[in-house]
């Protein structure tokens, strides 16, 4: 049993509760308040003069299957010889041993969506877990899968391009996805008509493995960063009523009226990368600012490793320097990342029965200059800064 003290708790759902407590067992949450019985053999972390939140969240990153300061070896982020690989897994390449882990523990990162690359129209399946140390990815599963990877604009069309292969055009892309789909929604269709096993259809990989998008049961997690991208995916996943979520998003401060009444999910970023390609090149933190103006949720990422994802903090931090209001900055990288993920009912705030996942700062988390103290993942403390 773990407890802390004299804590500023930011809870991020209920507001904020001065010199709180929190006591946590079994990794779960187990009661937070101000006067709460402590057991006597309860480890107690006295946290005077400092604030405790939520773990922090990362909604999109590639920490695990692009690993840290490895190279080629270490790149499995893509199966580049189909533009069509929705039976791809991105856990199957997460290796937990990569240095990343420990850098997000660092700061405070207590959960992160790992998705397949942007290369292919249709990548594979994210799965979403747990910082802590381990080898096995497995122990750490918080939600797999948690959605399915597709992506348009530049990164799908410049590998097939070349090679050459269709998507060489945008036209081309959006053209492959709703065959894509088409094909899995009518053998879906063929599924559910028959009467016995042997008017199954054919097994087709493909399709199989897209079925749970085409139900509803995982979105479609759709990389577009210029406006025309953004419109043809939410243009595509209407069309067929599917759930999706957009990331990146940079061109979303030209958009926003249109993303407000759409209502969907938004992942913002990396806003902190320099300009790296033309549909990216005016990347700055408008669109978070504009879209948080406008009362449209969304979250922000690093897209680790394009920007170290230890860097999550800052970027939030950045985006109130630009005007972003700072309470909705915390909750964008905890409570808002946690249902752009999917997982709410386990992570980013700080409640009774949750998962005890949080973060003890030395002074204000979004302060460019505070420190993540202590960091907690299911009760245990995986990371303790010191201080000289």
């Amino acid at each position: 049993m773990l407890a802390i003290i004299n804590a500023r708790l930011e809870t991020i759902s209920h507001g904020i509760i001065e010199d709180g407590q929190i006591l946590m067992e079994g990794g779960i949450i187990k009661a937070l308040g101000t006067e709460l019985e402590i057991p006597e053999d309860a480890q107690i972390i006295n946290a005077e003069g400092r604030t405790v939140t939520p773990g922090i969240i990362e909604p999109h990153t590639h920490i695990g299957i692009s690993e840290q300061g490895v190279g080629w070896e270490g790149n499995d982020t893509n199966e580049s010889t189909n533009p069509i690989t929705p039976w791809c897994q991105a856990i199957d390449g997460v290796n937990m041993l990569d240095d990343a882990f420990q850098d997000f523990r660092e700061a405070g990162i207590t959960t992160v969506n790992i998705l397949p690359g942007s290369s292919n129209i249709i990548g594979g399946t994210s799965v979403a877990v747990k910082c802590k140390q381990t080898t096995i990815v497995d122990d750490v599963v918080i939600l797999n899968p948690s959605g399915m990877k597709a992506s348009l604009g530049e990164n799908p069309k410049r590998p097939y391009a070349a090679k050459p292969k269709t998507p060489s055009t945008r036209m081309g892309s959006a053209a492959l996805l709703r065959e894509a789909l088409i094909k899995a929604r009518q053998y879906l269709e063929k599924q559910n008509q028959v009467k016995s096993e042997k008017d199954l259809p054919k097994f087709d990989k493909e399709s199989e493995a897209l079925i749970p998008v085409i139900k509803g049961e995982i979105p479609l997690r759709i990389h577009c960063h210029r406006a025309d991208d953004i419109v043809t995916a939410i243009r595509i996943c209407k069309e067929f009523d599917l759930q999706y979520t957009l990331e990146h998003v940079t061109d979303g401060y030209l958009l926003v009226d249109f993303l407000k009444e759409n209502a969907g999910h938004y992942a913002i970023g990396p806003t902190m990368h320099y300009g790296s390609k033309v549909e990216n090149k005016d990347r700055d933190f408008r669109t978070p600012v504009y879209l948080s103006q406008a009362e449209v949720d969304f979250t922000l990422t690093t897209d680790h490793p394009v920007v170290a994802g230890q860097y999550l903090i800052l970027t939030a931090g950045l985006a109130v320097s630009w005007g972003m209001k700072r309470d909705a900055a915390l909750k964008s990288i905890t409570l808002t990342a946690a249902e752009h993920i999917g997982i709410q009912s386990r992570v980013g705030s700080l409640e009774v029965g949750k998962d005890a996942d949080l973060v003890i700062w030395s002074d204000d988390p979004l302060d460019f200059t505070t420190f993540a103290d202590i960091t907690i993942i299911d009760g245990q403390i995986v990371f303790t800064r010191e201080v000289e």
